[in-house]
């Protein structure tokens, strides 16, 4: 086990006897323990584990805690030649998506989820000398809340024990090819520096000994929380492959997820994968969270995708049934498309009886009049045309022609929306500005409550279409004002889109939807 740093009067932090991490029930046991803890560290201890609770219900429902990770070091190191391959859409400038983009969302999380960190502290918080240190996992006046809980924090948590951390660190350096002697090195480093080296790829900021994770800012993608169990998704890609371990060992060891280890699920791959030839996406099973959406209490929606397989689907469905997890899924086939991702970048939803969507996927326009030869044949041979069919446990499948089908009965039979369904439309439906918004995530929208969502500044046709359905607009450094200034209460607002700076987010291809693992929301 690692010594830690001494005390100036040369005096252990901790004894040798330490206890396992997973022998304790609660943060405070783990505050008081004598694990191994450097002098700089600085646990993650917001709530004991009898208070956390992992449900969620509902795609709108109430925001109380989820997981996220601000963007680190390694995102400023992706290179043209390597963005594609790591997943971006283009280079971007770290320190602008960080101070001028992706800290506004975490301020404007605080607010909503844990206002006693930042409320009376935004000066503070925002002061230049302070060098951004409220936002840094690493830092010691980090945040540290217990409801928008940083993925950094976790794992520096679980690397904590010496028999995780040596696993750990083998399982990293077997993925990335590391030699033995970096091995060893790796696993004498203490925990909160070694978690920033697991995640961003560097030692000392500027020597890279494998590949950044930049993807992991898009946390949704590696699990989704299903009622009171969690989904642990196998990515498309080998690029997120060191994010799927990294979930793996975050939730079966860290003491937050104690309670719910026998509710964690894992998608097995089907027996002939081993022997299969070739990376086919179709041959594979993989599933992301863009994929899932948790759409009220015994439904969920499962799309296949360019990165979801209808095998990952597959596999899904059968653990979520046989666990008795839900009663009913949907699964929806989008075209295997870079436009389309995943589900979650052609629809969110805004209310019980609102969503909005890219409305050239979501419609069978020419079911209402083949008119031209060309659209009657167009339709026929079609390989984008959109497919839904719904399994309920011990009932036949059925099918759907169109999204908003789909949706209209998610929102009037499984929510009981007593008004009609409502779709506001990416770009307000005009041609070209519907596909260019989509690509930069017009329909990526994160609900923190129902009628209040985040969405990217720069969707300016989208905004309009929010606006002719009656929503406030408000610029989130305006809304950080009013909160800090007692002129507006999060908790009684409604119909409100937030918009958020994006110039340097968006050229990753993921809006908030995508940033953000609920892991609580209130029951609608």
């Amino acid at each position: 086990m690692i010594e830690g740093k001494r005390r100036g009067d040369g005096q252990l932090i901790n004894p040798p006897n330490a206890k396992r991490l997973s022998d304790f029930t609660d943060f405070t046991d783990f505050r008081t323990s004598s694990l191994s803890l450097p002098l700089n560290y600085k646990p993650f201890m917001p709530l004991s584990n009898s208070d956390f609770k992992l449900d969620v219900t509902s795609e709108i429902g109430n925001l109380r805690a989820l997981l996220i990770h601000s963007p680190d070091n390694g995102l400023g190191k992706v290179v043209p030649s390597k963005a594609q391959d790591w997943l971006f859409e283009d280079i971007v400038h770290l320190e602008t998506m960080r101070k001028n983009e992706y800290d506004y969302y975490v301020k404007l999380l605080m607010y909503f989820l844990d206002p006693q960190k930042i409320k009376g502290k935004l000066k503070d918080v925002d002061d230049e000398k302070n060098k951004r240190a409220f936002f840094k996992p690493d830092d010691k006046d980090f945040h540290a809340s217990g409801k928008v809980i940083e993925i950094q924090t976790l794992l520096a948590d679980i690397l904590v024990e010496d028999d995780i951390r040596k696993k750990l660190v083998a399982s990293v350096c077997a993925i990335e090819s590391v030699n033995y002697r970096m091995q060893l090195k790796l696993i004498d480093i203490e925990p909160v520096e070694l978690a920033k080296i697991i995640i961003s790829g560097s030692l000392n900021h500027d020597e890279m000994i494998f590949a950044p994770i930049p993807n992991l800012i898009f946390s949704r993608d590696i699990g989704v929380a299903i009622n009171n169990f969690m989904l642990l998704n196998k990515p498309a890609k080998k690029a997120r492959a060191r994010e799927t371990l990294l979930a793996r060992y975050i939730f079966f060891n860290h003491p937050l997820f104690a309670a719910y280890k026998d509710n964690i699920l894992e998608i097995p791959e089907q027996i002939g994968h081993f022997l299969r030839p070739g990376e086919d996406n179709e041959q594979k099973t993989t599933l992301e969270g863009g994929d899932v959406m948790m759409v009220s209490p015994q439904h969920l929606i499962i799309g296949c995708s360019e990165r979801t397989s209808v095998s990952g689907a597959n596999e899904a469905v059968k653990l979520l049934f046989e666990h008795d997890v839900v009663k009913k899924v949907s699964i929806v086939k989008i075209p295997h498309k870079r436009d389309y991702m995943h589900i979650d970048t052609i629809f969110t939803q805004v209310k019980r009886n609102m969503w909005v969507l890219l409305h050239s996927l979501a419609t069978n326009e020419s079911q209402a009049g083949r008119h031209e030869p060309g659209t009657w044949f167009a339709d026929k041979k079609s390989k984008d045309k959109v497919e839904i069919v719904q399994f309920e446990k011990g009932k036949k499948p059925t099918t759907y022609d169109t999204i908003e089908d789909l949706l209209s009965d998610i929102s009037e039979n499984d929510l009981e929306s007593k008004k009609k369904t409502k779709f506001i439309y990416s770009g307000n439906n005009v041609f070209p500005f519907d596909s260019r918004e989509q690509w930069t995530d017009s329909c990526n929208l994160l609900a923190l409550k129902e009628g209040v969502v985040l969405g990217y500044d720069r969707n300016d046709k989208t905004v309009e279409a929010f606006k002719e359905h009656g929503f406030e607009i408000i610029n989130v450094k305006d809304l950080l004002k009013k909160f800090e200034n007692d002129e507006l209460d999060p908790q009684t607002m409604k119909n409100t889109l937030i918009l958020m700076p994006s110039s340097e987010l968006s050229r990753a291809r993921g809006g908030f939807h995508c940033m953000s693992m609920p892991l609580l929301r209130d029951r609608i």
